[in-house]
């Protein structure tokens, strides 16, 4: 009589197994059984059955020697490999062609600063892994550069971004009513990126886009209200962005400066600009929106003509549209001459912003549709502005000037201007 041959019990293998009342090899992430019979092992899920087990996991070297190396390899191979009972699914090449572009392209090109291009590159995509908008919108804007940069695939590119926007879009708006410490940076990261969205987004020919109902009737983004949109969210959470890691992009005292130099014909034109304000139509209320506005664009050139290698060209662009009072808005949304032969002359200050992809042409554009708005005895009130951006002339650029080609050296005020 053949005697059976004992082998030692196994009390630490899957459940499947003891089910079955066989011996179970206790490989891992799945046993020889559970994989020979295509079911699932516990071991996989990390069930408390084999959680509690005093004795660490056998490891695939202690496989029967009876097995050959070319069947144990198949075994391997064809085991799931899952981590904690998770299956990635399957990759999105064309996210990750987006994401590839923005990290290795495009945040180059968001602003001229080397501290802005590092945030952009890696802290901000960073956030977007925790915050679905975020991301959303950085694919959005990656999606626009090679919508620029291959122009035979434009049309897609344009169409998937559209489609990242407005999913960003609509979680970003759900999220807005639980904005607080933690989610903070990355409204932060979307705001800006939506106001570079909507430049980058294709133009409407005939259309100014900086009314609130622009968008809404053409589907094309109204800058102006987004540039202060932004500004009004940075407000809210500017006590936790400047102690956060996005607090690199911050421009601390960019409106004020005490520096106020200007070219003379820059200086000029501001002055003539301040006795229009006195003479515009809508009364006292209209006159002093006018006037205020060239105030705050008589800083906003003089912070351009006097800004440091280190400052945000892009930033101290877009204190203009921040600094206008809501009146003024409403005089631009009511196409009033004044209002839209001041906006022309801050043209001259979108033109500095040419070369970036994004604001390519926006200057141009924005000069064009003024010029069809206003009528032939306004026009030469924006004569100035045409000329100096057709000639492709950025006047606020600082160079080493002689006096006499300089304004002042001392502060200009409106008054004394």
């Amino acid at each position: 009589m053949v005697s059976r041959r004992s082998h030692q019990k196994s009390r630490t293998g899957c459940a499947q197994c003891k089910r079955r009342r066989i011996k179970c090899d206790e490989l891992r992430p799945a046993c020889s059984n559970c994989v020979k019979h295509s079911i699932t092992c516990d071991f996989q899920t990390g069930s408390p059955s084999s959680a509690s087990s005093s004795h660490p996991p056998k490891l695939l070297k202690h496989v029967s020697s009876a097995k050959s190396p070319a069947s144990t390899r198949s075994s391997i191979l064809s085991r799931p490999v899952i981590s904690n009972g998770l299956d990635p699914g399957e990759l999105h090449m064309g996210d990750l062609e987006l994401l590839h572009q923005f990290t290795t392209a495009t945040c180059y090109t968001t602003s001229n600063r080397s501290e802005s291009h590092d945030l952009w590159r890696k802290t901000v995509p960073k956030e977007g892994f925790h915050h679905d908008f975020l991301m959303r919108g950085i694919l959005a804007i990656g999606a626009l550069h090679l919508a620029h940069l291959r122009p035979d695939r434009a049309a897609d590119y344009q169409n998937i971004a559209h489609s990242h926007q407005d999913k960003a879009l609509s979680m970003f708006r759900t999220a807005m009513t639980n904005m607080d410490e933690s989610n903070c940076h990355a409204f932060f990261g979307l705001s800006s990126l939506i106001v570079v969205y909507a430049f980058a987004s294709p133009r409407r020919p005939g259309s100014l886009a900086f009314t609130d109902d622009s968008q809404t009737s053409e589907g094309e983004a109204a800058w102006l209200p987004l540039i202060r949109g932004v500004n009004s969210i940075l407000q809210q959470v500017f006590g936790w962005v400047e102690n956060g890691p996005l607090r690199g992009l911050l421009q601390p005292g960019i409106i004020n400066t005490t520096d106020t130099r200007l070219p003379k014909p820059a200086a000029h034109q501001l002055k003539q600009l301040t006795g229009l304000c006195e003479t515009a139509t809508g009364g006292e209320e209209a006159v002093e929106a006018c006037q205020e506005a060239v105030k705050a664009l008589q800083k906003c050139y003089a912070k351009i003509f006097t800004r440091s290698s280190v400052e945000c060209e892009v930033a101290t662009a877009f204190t203009w549209p921040v600094e206008v009072p809501d009146k003024f808005i409403q005089l631009l949304n009511a196409r009033a001459p004044e209002a839209l032969v001041i906006l022309a002359h801050y043209c001259v200050v979108l033109h500095h912003l040419d070369d970036y992809w994004w604001m390519g042409g926006w200057a141009s554009h924005v000069m064009e549709n003024i010029d069809n708005e206003l009528n032939d005895s306004w026009r030469e009130w924006i004569q100035w502005p045409s000329e100096t951006i057709s000639r492709n002339e950025k006047c606020l650029v600082w160079r080493p000037l002689s006096p006499d080609v300089v304004a002042s050296q001392t502060p200009l005020s409106i008054d004394s201007i």
